[in-house]
């Protein structure tokens, strides 16, 4: 196959992890299709680059867990259940030991973003933002939850130059 497709096929996980981090900031949901589309993008990229047959055994075997882990934390109420699907795609896309590095960058991704909305939501901001409206001001309002698809898709797009996709490309030219 071309290395201009693959190359298009590989870009699909930081895009859709963008939208899926936009459509979870403004709405605080994360639409299924976006999930299936990066389960969808897993398999045409991962037959488009000759991934081995093993390999992508495991990857599928990770991003199993990854769900039923989501399912958990989601039943928990500490995830939504569009986090728990979107986390589980990503982690197929990642594999083992792929997934240490996504899972460690969204959670420092998690973090940073829940000090950012500390500081938005406290009492020395929070004055001068009255006239946010819509999806800026449910963000910005003390005690609103936060929407993790945003962390999980900027640790998908930290760990995405280390993932052994571009190793792929590169193999395969």
């Amino acid at each position: 196959m071309s290395p201009v497709i693959q190359a298009c096929l590989v870009s699909l996980l930081p895009i859709l992890a963008i939208v899926a981090a936009l459509k979870d900031l403004t709405s605080y949901t994360i639409p299924n299709w976006i999930s299936v589309a990066l389960a969808g993008a897993f398999a045409l990229t991962a037959l488009a680059v000759g991934m081995p047959l093993p390999a992508i055994g495991v990857h599928v075997a990770s991003g199993f867990i990854a769900l039923v882990a989501g399912m958990v934390m989601f039943g928990l109420g500490w995830v939504g259940g569009g986090d728990a699907k979107l986390l589980a795609a990503c982690c197929l896309w990642f594999g083992w030991p792929g997934d240490r590095e996504f899972l460690l960058d969204t959670a420092l991704a998690g973090g940073g973003f829940a000090l950012l909305l500390m500081f938005t939501r406290g009492q020395m901001v929070r004055p001068f933002l009255p006239l946010l409206g819509g999806w800026a001001g449910k963000l910005t309002t003390p005690g609103a939850p936060a929407p993790y698809g945003v962390a999980i898709a900027l640790g998908a797009l930290i760990a995405c130059p280390a993932s052994e996709w571009l190793s792929y490309l590169h193999t395969s030219y």
